[in-house]
């Protein structure tokens, strides 16, 4: 988002513009949502002061000044002042309240004897009243019931400019007209305030989403071009190891059996390579609005990671129980992928190392153990700086089904990986 202009407008009205706004059919205070507490007490502090000052100055001024009863005096100045307090948090309520009151009041004061000159049928505190309550309700109500108000306002006046008698002592009978242009004005520069900060509420939420699907949008060109380079670079050089692995038998004269069985062993696992890799290039390629339909290997699928395991001189045994029940699809993958990453460790780092590869479902949890001696012959320099990844996807898949993962050397120059998943999703996994 850009910075403030200078020709935005001050602090104070982008405040009642954004943070004094509540929906019509809210009960929340005016500036609920204010980032300080003093902001939120404003609203109760400035229409709680109005109504203490009016309160005492209307009941005074009735009574003294327009020798109205003392009864009707206080009545009057109790429902014109205490329910701006009440218009914080309901303002129409409050109006009707206060307009009734006003009305009554006028009705009084017509008919009585010493208003010549005086203003009349609003006094003074009635107008500031009367004004400070148009303000609330401009900053919570729709335009509808603004509309019905201020016409409501206009008929009030009309209808004490036609009662008013020609000889009621000379009363000032303009205050009709004052209040009924004022109140309008006024509500229409709040409500437009109002507008205002709506219509910024709703672009920054626009703002929001905007900048959410350019995130994706960015993210999913990223996964594309990383679909790109792994196809035009990896998955072609898996496929000619494929094909020269295949036509090695053909290609070379006189290959003892040995060799055509290392160069099958090659094709088998360049091939399946190739299957992983293309499953890896569909999820790059999605959007993530649909899941991937192809099956993914499981604990049931072991048995060929062993196998070629063995292909590659790792003398490897497995113990896997015939029927391990139910398990959840989750966990029968991170299963599969802990014991591959561990069996190709063995490979690359422990060379002709004896190995053992047990899984056991026991109590709800699934254990998966991969030990391996120490290491009989020398890894290739190419494989003794390993950049740790394998065993970081490992705790990755075991966190996020909920399970704990034990890794480290053995005391005899081993290693030893142990996974211990869950075969119900706990209520905690993510």
């Amino acid at each position: 988002m850009t910075p403030p202009s200078p020709a935005r407008p001050p602090g104070t009205l982008r405040l009642l513009a954004g943070a004094l706004w509540t929906p019509s059919d809210s009960t929340e205070p005016l500036l609920a949502h204010a980032p300080r507490r003093w902001q939120r007490l404003a609203p109760y502090v400035v229409t709680l002061g109005f109504a203490v000052v009016l309160l005492p100055v209307t009941a005074s001024v009735l009574s003294q000044v327009y020798r109205l009863g003392g009864g009707w005096a206080g009545a009057l100045a109790i429902t014109q002042a205490a329910p701006l307090v009440l218009a914080v948090t309901r303002p129409l309520q409050a109006w009707w309240i206060i307009f009734a009151s006003d009305v009554i009041g006028g009705v009084l004061l017509q008919s009585a004897d010493t208003i010549a000159g005086r203003p009349w049928p609003w006094t003074p505190m009635v107008i500031v009243g009367y004004l400070v309550l148009m303000i609330c309700l401009g900053l919570r109500e729709s335009r509808r019931t603004l509309l019905a108000v201020w016409l409501a306002t206009g008929f009030a006046g009309a209808f004490f400019e036609i009662i008013a008698q020609p000889g009621g002592g000379g009363a000032d009978g303009g205050t009709h007209i004052l209040l009924t242009v004022l109140s309008g004005a006024l509500l229409v520069v709040v409500a437009a305030l109002r507008e205002r900060g709506d219509a910024q509420r709703r672009l920054a939420e626009q703002e929001t989403i905007s900048e959410g699907e350019r995130a994706r949008r960015t993210l999913l060109e990223e996964r594309t071009r990383i679909a790109r380079e792994l196809h035009d670079v990896v998955a072609h050089h898996m496929s000619v190891i494929t094909v020269q692995a295949d036509s090695a038998a053909y290609r070379i004269d006189g290959l003892p059996d040995a060799a055509r069985e290392e160069f099958a062993t090659i094709a088998a696992s360049a091939r399946e390579s190739l299957t992983e890799m293309r499953r890896l290039l569909a999820v790059l390629r999605s959007d993530g609005a649909d899941g991937e339909r192809t099956p993914q290997p499981g604990l049931g699928r072991v048995q060929q990671l062993v196998e070629a395991t063995l292909r590659a001189g790792v003398p490897a045994e497995l113990s896997l129980p015939a029927d391990l029940g139910p398990v959840p699809p989750a966990v029968d993958l991170s299963a599969y992928r802990i014991v591959q990453e561990a069996l190709a460790n063995v490979v690359r780092h422990a060379a002709g190392a004896r190995t053992r590869v047990s899984v056991l479902a026991h109590d709800g949890w699934l254990t998966v153990l991969v030990v391996n001696d120490a290491a009989v012959v020398r890894s290739s320099l190419l494989e003794t700086s390993g950049t740790g990844h394998g065993l970081v996807g490992m705790r990755e898949r075991v966190r996020l089904t909920g399970g704990t993962l034990d890794t480290g050397p053995l005391p005899d120059g081993g290693f030893r990986v142990a996974a211990r998943l869950p075969l119900t999703a706990p209520k905690d996994a993510p």
